[in-house]
């Protein structure tokens, strides 16, 4: 089941399921179950507003939602876009398809459309010279460089069109479900766009896929024919533990940046774009990751391989199965949370016998003032066996006297 596809079950009007939870917090469960809807994503109110047109604003270990607005608007993404050209290069060096000193031509057209005649950021390499692939990457992370970018996509592609190719399988391998793009530079080009949600999945795929490559996002400085350069990454001189990754600016959409942080043994992604400023982007970024890093307080909800909740099962020998968390669960929550955080289980339902153990039948989705910022699978705990003619009767009259009401 794809994310996309993930149901979302009307709630039934049935008493809701209290659970303990640990550190004395308390999560009131509503179980839901019922025919699909389109899944939608649900925006979490916040205490922290944003400058920013789009923002999204996520812990790396969790996975949980601390700040959204708009993360699902497409928007043009200038330089953003090399995060996916790297990540095609990244891929490219583990699999052992190109290796760092294999040497990669500047042709005629990288150098003329990102070089030092285009105007555009570059690490000034000479036309019809040869670059190791190491030094690309250098100078497509650190430089932000167009020249190296379009050296890379060719060398390994054949051409920038080829390569952009590349760019959209690997995204639609990665789960990018709104973004597409036209060429390896982000250079502005018609129907080329990401949005802040796909640019987040990118870069905590990115960093903890490949981190000795990733380290380059983190080096201060580059040089390249006798022209020294600096990372344009303004949080790396911050001292908030950034070790990535990008910055973009189109006239269209304004200034955005990719950022993470590390400090404090907690990571956190922040997409955003719409700033009408290189210091607005810089200033806003600090806030918002400042706030991250003081509001909010890590929650172990479960252990892996405890009970969550229970879901029906129909003709089956029992008529409920229990559903259990088959990892430990655990989430960021504001540091008053008082009654601010519930939860949700949902599932497609009544399950038709026979059910698995291990089976993933439902979701726990882990809310903070109503908007949901988790999103964690619950497997089923026991098997439940084919029932006896009897069974399926007693659940096919239970089932025509309630099944009624999800309707509602």
């Amino acid at each position: 089941m794809t994310k996309a596809q993930l149901p979302c079950p009307a709630p039934q009007t049935r008493a809701s399921l209290v659970a303990p939870l640990r550190a004395a917090l308390v999560l009131a469960l509503l179980v839901s179950a019922g025919m699909p809807r389109a899944f939608a994503q649900e925006t979490p109110k916040s205490a922290m507003e944003t400058a920013a047109d789009e923002a999204l604003l996520v812990d790396g270990k969790t996975g949980t939602i601390l700040l959204q607005k708009n993360p699902d608007k497409p928007f043009p993404p200038a330089s953003l876009a090399k995060m996916m050209t790297i990540e095609v290069v990244f891929e490219a060096v583990r699999s052992g398809r190109i290796a760092l000193d294999t040497e990669f031509p500047i042709s005629v057209h990288a150098w003329r459309t990102g070089g030092a005649p285009s105007g555009t950021s570059t690490m000034f390499a000479k036309v019809r010279s040869t670059v190791a692939v190491s030094d690309l990457i250098r100078g497509a992370i650190i430089q932000s460089a167009n020249d190296a970018c379009i050296a890379l996509a060719e060398g390994i592609a054949g051409s920038e069109e080829a390569f952009a190719k590349l760019m959209n399988a690997r995204a639609e391998r990665l789960g990018l479900t709104n973004s597409h793009f036209v060429n390896a530079t982000g250079l502005p080009a018609e129907g080329q766009h990401v949005t802040v949600r796909d640019l987040v999945i990118l870069a905590r795929h990115i960093r903890t896929t490949y981190p000795k490559l990733y380290a380059v996002y983190a080096e201060p400085n580059f040089t390249w024919n006798k022209i020294f350069q600096r990372n344009r990454n303004p949080l790396l001189k911050m001292d908030i533990g950034a070790d990535g990754m990008e910055t973009g600016y189109t006239e269209a959409s304004g200034y955005a940046l990719l950022g993470v942080t590390d400090r404090d043994d907690r990571v956190t992604y922040l997409a955003m774009s719409g700033l009408k400023s290189s210091r607005d982007r810089s200033q806003e970024a600090r806030r918002l990751l400042d706030w991250a890093q003081e509001s909010f307080k890590m929650r172990d909800l479960y252990r892996g391989g405890e009970t969550v909740g229970s879901a029906e099962v129909f003709g089956g020998a029992a008529s409920s199965v229990p559903l259990v968390a088959p990892r430990p669960i655990a989430a960021l929550v504001p540091q008053n949370e008082g009654e601010r955080v519930s939860g949700e289980i949902r599932y497609n339902g009544p399950l038709a016998a026979p059910v698995e153990k291990g089976t993933t039948i439902a979701y726990l989705d882990v809310m903070v003032d109503g908007g949901k910022v988790l999103s964690e699978p619950l497997v089923a705990g026991t098997r439940v066996a084919n029932g006896t003619f009897t069974d399926r009767a007693f659940g096919a009259l239970r089932e025509l006297a309630f099944g009624w009401l999800r309707a509602f």
